[in-house]
């Protein structure tokens, strides 16, 4: 047996799916035309491409800043990148070099370090990934260090652009 409460609930659900219905109907020539330029513009436009590790193997005078907080001092090191994945370092000022795992993705470099001692954290040890892209001849992306410490994980995300070394 219906109640008053559950038929008015039934009528209103109706009510909506008949709306929807016709809003479908009504927008569906504008939506099956831009679907077909989209589709259009997807098969012409080519997927980025992929970076080439020769064109940024050098060294990189890197700069990293918290995205967020009230420390916005910057983090500097030197990269130092190859022409393929392997020898790859982070260089801290008056610090052994920090060996960097690397892989290319499309057009983006990823890196992964650590654990090494924090230069933000004084007596730290620290993880860190990033992704990296050449754009108008500068690296840039964002870094994310995983500081280990004996509550929660700890985490930094830092923007990080760098200029080749002359």
């Amino acid at each position: 047996m219906f109640t008053l409460h559950r038929t008015t609930r039934i009528a209103i659900c109706l009510g909506a799916a008949a709306l929807a219905g016709c809003a479908k109907k009504e927008n569906a020539a504008v939506d099956t035309s831009s679907a077909m330029a989209s589709s259009t513009a997807s098969t012409t436009s080519a997927a980025p491409a992929a970076v080439n590790l020769a064109d940024v193997s050098g060294k990189w005078n890197m700069r990293s800043v918290p995205t967020s907080g009230t420390d916005t001092s910057a983090t500097t090191y030197v990269l130092t990148a190859t022409n393929n994945t392997s020898g790859w370092t982070i260089k801290f000022p008056n610090r052994a070099a920090v060996p960097v795992r690397v892989t290319v993705e499309a057009d983006s470099i990823v890196t992964a370090s650590g654990p090494y001692e924090s230069v933000r954290r004084k007596g730290v040890q620290v993880t860190t990934n990033g992704v990296l892209r050449l754009q108008n001849g500068s690296l840039v992306g964002t870094t994310t260090a995983h500081y280990r410490v004996k509550t929660a994980d700890s985490v930094l995300v830092l923007t990080t652009s760098g200029t080749r070394s002359q």
